[in-house]
């Protein structure tokens, strides 16, 4: 006891540590000062449970300090390099944005901006007159407007409905990432769920069997993105339920979830619902996200019949679930490049990706084996990666990936996977089959080197 007394009292003073030579050129702070009563601290705390029984020198204190400053000041949400192949990786953040829509943040963020006002009336205005043209261009849809993201779409939708009944499919009521239900959904909209059909096969007749006049509120159609079903299936087309939702003076609602703006089969990509399809086969209200497969920042994006557009913008919802200016800057420049259908897939980052052919990464991924062959053992193979996001989610894209190891040492695949993932700038890959490797449709060639540094490392 008396030793560790002794430890405690020879423990330097705050102030005396941060005259230090090393932390006075660092020009103090509180949050230097912070750091060293931290690591202070720490010391104190390790002294009395027996862990210390030699003190440091204040050489050591101060690195100690110094570099849990730095640790501190480093920011929580940080870039990193996804060589997963998953190209609308959640986790991740989903579709990086094109250069268009970066410079458009900047643009709305270094200073004031018209986003609720009107230069030419010198009054007030809304923000949803920036970008419902663009959409109703796009989609064919009379209105439209934009929430914060898709599941806030549904949701105000949904509340639109004013607490009646909702028919859907049994096979729709699907749960997305983060275990959010669409029941859940349409509970907290107030409005009563009406299962029709079995999980397999839902026909016409059980739609038309479950309305009831002045009960039944609206139909709604989900788009199962996140899996697929196959073999004895069968549900109604967009017309049909359509034609009956127009015969009972409902709405019908399509959660379609990614939603594409233009069709991506000329680029072997199938199977994806196109928004101004829905359009065309007569649903009043689609919603659909921003950051998916139409490539731009988080967002709930509305386009339908104007008279129930009107109703949501009107809802009190509506202001509870509105976009920020940045996010609004970003959705607008993206969708301004859909006009260019020529270039859309060269200059929206999540396209391009999506679509670039296997030759192409092939190339790409010996260009990455060129500049690891010095560090490690490298091999180029095919492989399939996945849409992510929800979209496409068990047709494999074939892509091209490198198979990384260490030269001249025993390193386990998953220890590979923690010392690229644990760098300076985290590099994310996968461990498949005791391999570890970085699959190239996600990589930019810039990080290439940061890549090699990485090995080289090891």
């Amino acid at each position: 006891m008396n030793d560790i007394n002794y430890l405690l009292r020879q423990i330097p003073k705050v102030d005396e540590l941060l005259l230090h030579e090393s932390l006075t050129r660092l020009g103090g702070g509180a949050m230097l000062t912070q750091a060293v009563r931290e690591v202070l601290d720490d010391l104190r705390h390790d002294i009395k449970a027996g862990r210390v029984d030699m003190l440091p020198c204040r050489d050591a204190l101060v690195a100690k300090a110094t570099k849990r400053m730095y640790e501190q000041q480093k920011p929580n949400l940080q870039r990193v390099i996804n060589g997963t192949g998953i190209i609308l990786h959640t986790n991740l953040g989903r579709a990086p944005l094109a250069k268009e829509a970066l410079d458009a943040v900047h643009e709305a963020a270094r200073g004031y901006s018209n986003l609720e006002y009107c230069v030419e009336k010198g009054a007030r205005s809304s923000r949803h007159v920036h970008i419902e043209g663009l959409i109703t261009e796009l989609t064919g849809a009379e209105a439209a407007m934009v929430v914060n993201n898709n599941a806030a779409a549904v949701l105000l939708a949904l509340s639109a409905v004013e607490g009646k009944d909702v028919i859907v499919s049994r096979g729709e009521l699907v749960e997305i990432g983060g275990s959010f239900r669409v029941p859940d959904v349409l509970t907290q909209s107030g409005c009563r769920l009406v299962e029709v059909g079995t999980t397999n096969k839902t026909h016409v007749r059980d739609y038309e069997r479950a309305i009831q006049a002045g009960l039944t509120g609206a139909l709604l159609r989900v788009h199962t993105s996140n899996f697929i079903m196959s073999g004895f299936v069968a549900k109604p087309g967009l017309e049909e339920l359509a034609k009956v939702a127009a015969a009972h003076d409902i709405p019908l609602i399509e959660d379609l979830g990614s939603g594409c703006i233009v069709p991506l089969s000329q680029y072997g990509i199938y199977g994806q619902p196109v928004v101004a399809d829905s359009i065309k086969a007569g649903v009043d209200i689609v919603t659909f996200s921003g950051d998916k497969l139409l490539g731009g920042p988080q967002a709930g994006i509305i386009a339908g019949r104007a008279g129930w557009v009107a109703k949501m913008k009107a809802h009190p919802l509506a202001r509870a679930m509105r976009i920020d200016k940045l996010c609004l800057a970003a959705l607008e420049a993206t969708l301004r490049l859909y006009r260019d259908l020529a270039m859309v897939v060269e200059k929206i980052p999540a396209l391009k990706m999506l679509c670039e052919p296997p030759d192409k990464l092939l190339e790409k991924a010996r260009l990455l084996k060129e500049q690891l062959d010095p560090y490690g053992e490298i091999s180029v193979v095919t492989e399939a990666s996945l849409a992510g996001g929800g979209a496409m989610p068990e047709e494999g894209i074939a892509t091209a990936a490198v198979v990384i190891k260490a030269a001249r040492q025993q390193v386990s695949a998953q220890a590979l996977e923690r010392h690229f993932r644990l760098g300076p700038v985290p590099i994310i890959g996968r461990v498949s089959r005791d391999r570890f490797m970085l699959d190239v449709r996600t990589l930019d060639v810039e990080d290439f080197p940061q890549i090699a540094a990485r090995l080289q490392a090891i």
